[in-house]
């Protein structure tokens, strides 16, 4: 099979990436910062102390329009959408017929604009008025998703991808020092909550949320203003650029699950340890139980009435050698029990640390196993998540 050789699309930051003399690499089908001079680990590290600027802008924007929207989308997922309340976010799982993972996703209930006075939430031609849903999705994924999403529920509401917005994420624990001047008002947010505001004549939408475990902002804006945002915030003192690099090794930390990696299209939800994403009101008794793709395989693999074969778990090596994604997993007799699905020396900890998978009986917390370097076994134990405590502002 021929290699892709199509050519990188660009964010809207992209000639500001080259001017902070960020080292560009293909990702997601864009060309994106992996790093800046500083390098990863002082970028990791200023995230972690102060607040760092991530463009995530390759992530898939679209929204839902319609009464019915979300009665819709939640056929599509294991997840309470009915119910979650106007301008509070939730995450999300896409899940295939089989109930594996074709994606997950952070969404929010956006009400209805229309029928809120001062609303300012973005509008797209031809849109219908109603009842709003917002989706972020990863950028790997969109085109899969839109065309899924579309076909499955496209006669139930209006499906509505929005690639004229950029997304920037300011994450760290000065995040809201920085960002309050800019936007007043953001400081009220809580996590998991967000609100639309005004910046500079245009219209953004911001979300107290994250991929870091720190305390954060994420900040949809228009393409057009992208760049001018995102020079507003550097000039703020306690924010700098970081790359792709440092949000790899933040979210490891946070042991929050990358897509492609530690979930995908061959694993369950609950193989994944993903069964906090799914709200009681969709598991068990009443009506709205069920419903979705695959739900026979997950309600089952979640009562126990049918077993899984392997469980996501975090692990941490007892030598200085970093274990990466791919690296199999043995026993102490040398029987492969399952492979790594992340894996890198921690910053924050100062041990190399990973994800992956193993079969169930070596999945508790404190067992010992081997990960396969170069053929050489590094010790390892199956440690507790999140590696780094989060610091979410809850209220």
């Amino acid at each position: 099979m021929s290699a892709d050789t199509s050519p990188l699309l660009q964010t809207p930051l992209h000639d500001l990436h080259i001017e902070m003399g960020a080292r560009m690499v293909p990702f997601a089908g864009y060309s994106m910062p992996v790093q800046y001079p500083a390098g990863l680990m002082a970028e990791h590290k200023h995230t972690r102390s102060s607040a760092g600027l991530f463009d995530v802008s390759h992530m898939g924007q679209l929204k839902l329009v319609g009464t019915d929207a979300a009665a819709a989308l939640e056929a599509l997922m294991p997840v309470d959408v009915m119910g979650l309340g106007v301008h509070k976010q939730r995450y999300g799982l896409l899940l295939s017929d089989q109930g594996t993972v074709l994606d997950d996703l952070m969404f929010v209930n956006w009400g209805d604009p229309g029928a809120t006075a001062g609303d300012t939430l973005p509008r797209a031609s031809g849109e219908r008025e109603g009842p709003q849903l917002f989706l972020i999705v990863n950028g790997a994924c969109k085109a899969a998703d839109i065309e899924h999403i579309q076909s499955r529920i496209g006669t139930r509401c209006q499906v509505l991808p929005m690639p004229e917005r950029g997304l920037l994420a300011l994450q760290g624990p000065k995040a809201v020092d920085a960002l309050a001047r800019v936007v007043p008002g953001v400081e009220a947010l809580v996590f998991m909550t967000g609100a639309p505001f005004s910046w500079n004549g245009t219209d953004l939408y911001i979300t107290r949320s994250g991929y870091t475990g720190e305390d954060g902002f994420e900040i949809f804006v228009h393409e057009s203003q992208a760049e001018a945002l995102a020079r507003a915030l550097l000039a703020q003192p306690e924010v700098a650029p970081i790359g792709l690099g440092a949000r790899n090794s933040l979210r490891l930390e946070a042991g929050l699950c990358l897509y492609g990696n530690d979930i995908d299209t061959t694993t369950t939800p609950v193989e994944a340890g993903l069964n906090w994403a799914m709200q009681k009101v969709r598991r068990t008794g009443g009506e709205r139980a069920g419903g979705f793709p695959g739900a026979d395989t997950v309600l089952a693999q979640l009562d126990g009435t049918q077993s899984v074969t392997r469980k996501r778990v975090g692990l941490i090596a007892k030598e200085r050698i970093p274990v990466r994604e791919h690296t199999e997993l043995q026993n102490a007799a040398g029987q492969r029990i399952g492979e790594v699905t992340s894996g890198l020396l921690g910053p924050s900890i100062d041990q190399p640390i990973a994800m992956g998978y193993v079969a169930p009986e070596f999945a508790a917390i404190g067992t010992p196993v081997q990960a396969i370097v170069r053929g050489k076994a590094v010790p390892m134990e199956v440690a507790a998540m999140p590696f780094v405590p989060p610091r979410y502002h809850r209220g």
